[in-house]
């Protein structure tokens, strides 16, 4: 394979313990490269996370050489030729060549091989083929290279094929045209993935959560989920999502506000139903306890919020509410539902009600009141209630010894009488 260009040196790729590992696995004569993602990423400029090695050494090898390099390695999929090589803090997941001799979706099974275009063809698309040796040398054996610069997803080989390998990867196609696509979609694959996508329900929930919750997080996710549906993917994933517009105007929101894209949060936009259809999207993701929770205080607010300029109101049911995170989720969505134009600056101001109340809390408690006389029993908190709710009306404002005088006023107060 010929080098296809060169990658300038990355900090990644120069730093000190990147250089231990390729220089352990070298000094065994174990050829190794830099593949898939943090690849890709580079030659864009994008922030690279996760760094993956490429190498023709058994795992077994491997493991010694790192080993004698004194590189703490854990087998993390050594059936399938994966060691994870933890040096100076940082994971390197390093897989020795594989060609596959059977296929049946995630568990292929595979042999050992030195082959380096053998090992690529494996890979779903022709942009993570890609691998590039520590002084930047990339080779590019599908013509990665050209569709990065075109914007262009394609599978490696046949679209069909590669798809009934792995369903999965028709979302992956999905979820790499949102961050990386532009202009049209490969006809091919598109045509691959309407025909397939009758397999999807085969998928556990967790592999599917994973790709959507990726493809949300990008800029145009809203217009690709448009795509999908157009498709008749959706259908077969969450009937129940296919508010577009909502989700279109949620980004456009979290855009001008500089907002971090979060995916839970842009779930619940495009769901259309009620709380019955957020527990399908639940129980189709095999979302967490916590996302769940999440997914459906969003979907059916315990407090209604409004993207208004009243600070006492916001204050109000951002105190009910509890939580600043869920508090900001839903201002988000009422601006993204909100009629007519929405003021930035107003918004942006909406957004910082969170800073006024940091920890607050309500100064006084049912021991306070037992001090005071009040028998233990209901009597105790339907005072706190009370209290609480004057509270509340004075904007919190009164403080823990006017709590205490308006206990007990209320305690001097004839039965019947009201505050």
């Amino acid at each position: 394979m010929t080098v296809a260009a060169r990658l300038s040196p990355q900090p990644w790729m120069t730093a000190p313990e990147s250089l231990a590992v390729f220089d352990a696995l070298a000094s065994g004569g174990a050829d190794a490269r830099f593949v898939g993602g943090c690849v890709r990423d580079a030659w864009l400029g994008r922030p690279v996370k996760d760094i993956d090695i490429a190498t023709h050494a058994p795992p077994e090898r491997v493991i010694e050489l790192l080993e004698a390099a004194g590189i703490r390695v854990i087998p993390t999929g050594i059936a399938h030729g994966t060691v994870t090589a933890l040096c100076g803090g940082k994971p390197y997941e390093i897989t020795t060549l594989r060609r596959d001799v059977e296929n049946f979706g995630r568990h292929a099974r595979v042999e050992f091989t030195d082959d380096w275009i053998e090992d690529a063809a494996r890979r779903d698309l022709t942009m993570n083929a890609l691998s590039c040796t520590p002084d930047g040398a990339m080779f590019d054996p599908f013509g990665g290279l050209a569709d990065l610069a075109a914007g262009r997803v394609r599978f490696v080989g046949e679209a069909r094929r590669r798809i009934e390998e792995d369903v999965l990867r028709l979302l992956r196609f999905f979820r790499f045209y949102a961050h990386y696509g532009r202009g049209e979609p490969d006809a091919e694959a598109l045509a691959a993935c309407r025909e397939l996508a009758p397999r999807l329900p085969t998928l556990s929930g967790e592999r599917v959560r994973g790709e959507l919750f990726r493809l949300l997080t990008a800029p145009c996710a809203a217009s690709v989920w448009r795509l999908m549906m157009g498709q008749g993917i959706m259908v077969h994933l969450l009937p129940e999502a296919m508010d577009t517009d909502r989700l279109e105007r949620l980004i456009a929101v979290e855009r001008d506000l500089g907002v971090t894209p979060d995916p839970t949060r842009r779930l619940a936009a495009v769901l259309d139903g009620d709380r019955p259809g957020a527990l399908r999207a639940v129980e189709a993701l095999r979302l967490s306890n916590h996302e769940r929770d999440r997914l459906l205080a969003l979907v059916e607010p315990p407090v209604a919020v409004a993207p208004s300029d009243d600070r006492k109101a916001l204050r109000q049911a951002l105190y009910r509410l509890g939580e600043a995170e869920l508090f900001g989720d839903l201002l988000l969505i009422a601006a993204a539902i909100h009629d007519g134009p929405l003021d930035l600056t107003v918004l942006r101001r909406v957004m910082t009600v969170a800073d006024d109340l940091p920890g607050l809390k309500l100064p006084i408690a049912g021991r306070d009141l037992l001090e005071l006389g009040v028998p233990r029993g209901p009597a105790v908190g339907e005072l706190l209630k009370r209290i609480e709710a004057w509270w509340i009306a004075a904007d919190f404002q009164p403080s823990r010894d006017a709590c205490l005088e308006m206990a007990r006023g209320l305690l001097d107060q004839p039965p019947g009488r009201s505050a």
